[in-house]
């Protein structure tokens, strides 16, 4: 590909660019905020803690956030917007882009640091200049959940700072890339959405919203940085990019969208504060997806017949980036505006801890019939079953075959984790201790065997073209280099796999995690996404489909099985005999009256971890017997199979 490096301005101007953005929004922030502030002093009933507060606490937020979404636009352009040399080391773009991510990310956790005593100022409505000492503050953190937040943000920031600074080589940066996006985190699980009425979707929304947010104005800044500083590789990363800032257009549309359903009703969009800045919200989005479509149209075009034709793409950044300052401002200014009061004044206990109202017992019809969709997993399953089959037609169409079998072991796979999360099975999973039981097995036995035997880095590698030679790498060469990284091969270990795959049990019920933080919807999130990375990581070593760069013997799978086995048979063993109730305190807080019998129930779970958990474990370690006396028969096999070979 052909490339310039030309510099278009000074490299150094990329600085007061960004610093530009920051203060926009901060500015903006703190002016909403002070229009606000009577309002909010009125609704929460507490003395005004000051100007430094009052105005410093929506600047700095908004400052950092945008730093933080720098941090996470500079990771994604390294990792993926632009290729690294041959060796693996990253290029001067990659470095460079790097560096900028490194350094916002430190200026991320200095603000999240500053934000744990404005906000401890802010709640109490004392004056941070006053009667607020660094030991008060410390120990009203632990009180405020707020402030608490910013304290692991902070901490989760300065970790990534610190592992940034050691990274040269492109295999650590997708990594990174994680790791910034995992500090948003506290954020969506606190404030407006972390409370009240529906409090679930609101809640799943917001984490949608902030990490395709994070990534458009991120990306959009890292790749302006490197344009203004004359970058190679322009005409690839901004094509990348377009593709990037297309999706999360779409992401932060629709969770915008469903988190305002839940806050406000349509009548108030007009008459009240909160509902304003919302539609200026709105009209910012709109704004800033007429600009994307314009760097589509224009900038990147121009880019395509020639990389040195930057300036379309500097004028249309500049342009969006300060639409972005200025709306991460008024985002911030949303947070700090009391909302609306909601519909339903006095919410039942259930209401209030799950974000919705159980009516009845569960079911056979309820449990079929009564849905609530999962914005995260629901969307993922369906989302991956569109991607599924996109691959497969695509691979079809280039003349390749690919096994029906395995298309309808992954569409049933991703129907199942729709109705595991979605149906009436995951409305009362969060009340009832056995269904809850219940849908875990699901979510770490019988979905992840599907999707494993479904082979979806095979079908990837298959349908994804391969970069041709002298052109930058792609997905597929980003498939592979992670399929073969040392962390993958670590984390496939079939002792460190196995530990992983039954650790989650015993820690989470017998190690005590699940009565102090099973309350929590973040928390029940995190546990669904934990059984279904781990079952998804135990059974590809076990059943061995999808080119994991590891061969295990019949004898290590048929040892894990059976370990597997036994720790299951186990653990159900110890639930049904415990004579203390997991999770009793939550449990009788939702003040259900139909929900009495607490230790028959957890009976029940533990019926089903040993009946429900055994069964696909002993269907599984009958295929590996099988597949290992089918092997041990052809005496013709001289090299066992790899692992693309098999289920074939």
């Amino acid at each position: 590909m052909t490339s310039t490096a030309a510099p278009v301005v000074r490299s150094s101007a990329a600085w007061p660019v960004l610093s530009a953005v920051a203060l926009l929004a901060g500015v903006t922030a703190a002016s909403i905020g002070a229009l606000s502030l009577a309002a909010a002093l009125t609704a929460t009933g507490l003395p005004d803690p000051g100007p430094v507060t009052s105005l410093g606490l929506p600047f700095v937020r908004a400052a950092g956030e945008v730093a933080a979404a720098v941090a996470v636009g500079g990771f994604m352009f390294a990792a993926f917007l632009v290729p690294p040399q041959g060796s693996g080391v990253l290029d001067a773009d990659g470095f460079r882009a790097l560096r900028l991510a490194t350094a916002a990310c430190g200026v991320w956790s200095v603000c999240a640091v500053l934000l744990v005593p404005l906000t401890v100022s802010d709640v109490s409505g004392e004056p941070l200049t006053g009667h607020l000492s660094p030991i008060a503050i410390w120990r009203a953190a632990d009180l405020v959940d707020t402030a608490s937040a910013w304290r692991w943000t902070a901490a989760l920031a300065v970790l990534v700072t610190v592992a940034a600074r050691a990274v040269l080589r492109w295999s650590w940066t997708p990594m990174l890339f994680g790791g910034a996006l995992l500090t948003l985190m506290p954020l969506a699980l606190t404030g407006h959405s972390a409370a009240g009425g529906s409090h679930d979707v609101a809640t799943s929304s917001l984490i949608l919203h902030l990490v395709a947010g994070s990534m458009w104005a991120g990306g959009l800044l890292a790749l302006l940085a490197h344009a203004l500083r004359g970058g190679r590789h322009i005409a690839l990363a901004a094509g990348r990019f377009s593709v990037v800032a297309l999706c999360c257009f779409a992401v932060m549309l629709v969770s915008g969208s469903a988190n305002a359903a839940v806050r406000i009703r349509f009548a108030e969009l007009f008459s009240t504060p909160y509902g304003a800045l919302l539609l200026a919200k709105v009209t910012a989005l709109v704004a800033l997806g007429a600009i994307g479509w314009g760097q589509r149209r224009i900038a990147v075009a121009a880019l395509k017949s020639g990389p040195g034709t930057r300036v379309p793409l500097i004028r249309l950044s500049m342009a969006e980036a300060l639409v972005f300052g200025a709306t991460f401002g008024i985002a911030v200014g949303l947070g700090r505006t009391p909302p609306p009061p909601p519909a339903v004044l006095n919410p039942s206990p259930a209401e209030v801890a799950l974000g919705y109202d159980l009516i009845g017992p569960p079911s056979i019809g309820g449990v079929l019939l009564d849905w609530r969709f999962d914005l995260l997993f629901g969307t993922a399953a369906i989302v991956s079953a569109a991607l599924y089959v996109a691959a497969v037609v695509r691979l079809r169409r280039r003349g390749g075959d690919w096994p029906l079998k395995r298309t309808a072991a992954w569409l049933l796979g991703c129907a199942l984790l729709l109705f595991t999360t979605s149906s009436g099975l995951g409305r009362y999973s969060p009340a009832v201790f056995s269904i809850h039981m219940a849908t875990l097995v699901l979510l770490s036995m019988l979905i992840p065997i599907l999707g494993v035997l479904a082979a979806p880095a095979v079908l990837a590698l298959r349908a994804l073209s391969p970069a041709g030679p002298g052109e930058p790498p792609g997905p597929r060469e980003w498939l592979l280099a992670g399929s073969g990284s040392g962390w993958v091969r670590f984390v496939t270990r079939p002792a460190v796999v196995t530990v992983v795959f039954a650790a989650g049990f015993y820690a989470l019920y017998l190690g005590g995690i699940f009565d102090s933080a099973g309350s929590d919807h973040g928390a029940r999130l995190l546990m669904t996404a934990y059984f279904l990375v781990s079952g998804f990581l135990f059974f590809s070593v076990v059943i061995g489909i999808d080119p994991v760069r590891r061969t295990v013997g019949h004898l290590t799978r048929i040892g894990m099985v059976c370990a597997a086995i036994a720790l299951q048979a186990v653990f159900g063993a110890l639930l049904m005999s415990m004579p203390t109730i997991r999770g009793e305190r939550f449990y009788r807080s939702l003040q259900l009256p139909w929900r009495t019998d607490l230790s028959g129930d957890q009976q029940l779970a533990g019926v089903f971890a040993v009946t429900v958990g055994l069964l696909p474990l002993v269907v599984v370690l009958a295929a590996v017997l099988i597949q290992w006396r089918r092997t041990e028969r052809a005496p013709s096999a001289t090299v066992p199979a790899g692992p693309a070979d098999i289920g074939t």
